[in-house]
């Protein structure tokens, strides 16, 4: 899928900004999978039954406000640095 004639960008210009999209769109799922684990730790109750699945929402936001904040800074804020993990 190349770029059409009249387009000013390179072929490279190109492929960055749609890899960037599909890195738009998994910043879009996390906030979507955040949002509703906010809304479905409210709507449980204080019963045993529900209280494995409060503690598992509470890690699974506190995993997701995690990599949201990874994901922006090294997608968006990181420059021409290289991470080393």
């Amino acid at each position: 899928m190349g770029t059409p004639a009249h387009d000013p960008r390179s072929e490279a210009q190109a492929a960055h900004e749609r890899a960037m999209t599909e890195v738009s769109d998994v910043l879009v799922n996390v906030e979507h999978a955040l949002a509703r684990a906010k809304k479905a730790k409210k709507r449980l109750g204080p019963s045993p039954e529900e209280s494995n699945a409060l503690l598992a929402l509470g890690d699974a936001i506190k995993s997701l406000e995690q990599v949201r904040t990874r994901l922006q800074k090294d997608a968006y804020f990181a420059g021409n640095e290289m991470r080393l993990v």
